[in-house]
């Protein structure tokens, strides 16, 4: 999916950035938008879900089930958004040529890894291809048992988490991210997930930058949210 370099949403920060993607899934329409020289953004904790994928793909390919000290750790990356948790896992997948790997397998094609798993670079329709994946939207080599554990976590996050994509509808199941650059002092936000709007199971992913507070990155985050998921017909 190409995303289509348009308006969606205004700010009069010239300094924002965003990427956002949205499927309906039941009617398959797919929108795509960005603003920016380029789609791409630093992950932040959105990669944590890449991370979870790739262990789970390594778990199915050695015939094991995750060990609990695994699901414990995933269970903290993922509710609490845990970095000690992520950083243990990301060596237990074999790092950035490991998520690479796992990337390609479940189809992304534009997110690029790096040593420090924070700024791994991905696209707002790449990370749509990871939802779909992980929910079983379309084909995904992730097993039922998988893809029901990772629903499981994302639909467990903390209460003071839940922001981004949720604010589109209810039952969000659903994975942020946040940092800021320590180039510029400018905030990361990003949000991903699944919601139900409109009597239907979206799939939502908004990445952005260039924002001079995290409460403002979340806010802007949540107005593309539910741009996008209107340009879709969902109401």
């Amino acid at each position: 999916m190409d995303a289509r370099r348009e308006p969606l949403v205004d700010t009069a920060d010239g300094n924002v950035t965003y990427s956002v993607a949205v499927r309906d899934t039941a009617t398959g329409r797919t929108s795509a938008h960005h603003r920016g020289p380029t789609p791409a953004h630093p992950s932040a904790s959105v990669v944590k879900l890449g991370i979870l994928l790739a262990l789970l793909l390594r778990c199915q390919d050695t015939g094991r089930e995750p060990t609990a000290r695994e699901r414990l750790s995933a269970a903290w990356m993922i509710e609490r958004s845990d970095n000690d948790a992520a950083t243990e896992l990301w060596h237990v997948i074999g790092g950035a040529d490991a998520l690479d790997a796992a990337h390609r397998r479940l189809g992304l094609r534009e997110s690029a890894a790096t040593p420090e798993w924070g700024l791994s670079r991905t696209t707002a329709s790449d990370q749509l291809t990871l939802l779909e994946a992980a929910f079983g939207v379309g084909a995904t080599p992730l097993s039922e048992r998988s893809r029901a554990f990772v629903a499981d976590l994302m639909t467990h996050v903390v209460a003071d988490q839940t922001w981004g994509v949720s604010a589109v509808g209810r039952a969000p199941a659903l994975k942020n991210g946040w940092m800021p650059l320590s180039a510029t002092g400018l905030w990361v936000v990003n949000s991903v997930g699944r919601v139900t709007a409109g009597g239907r199971d979206v799939l939502v992913a908004v990445l952005s930058g260039g924002h001079p507070t995290k409460d403002a990155g979340i806010a802007l985050v949540e107005r593309a949210a539910r741009a996008a998921v209107s340009a879709v017909g969902v109401r």
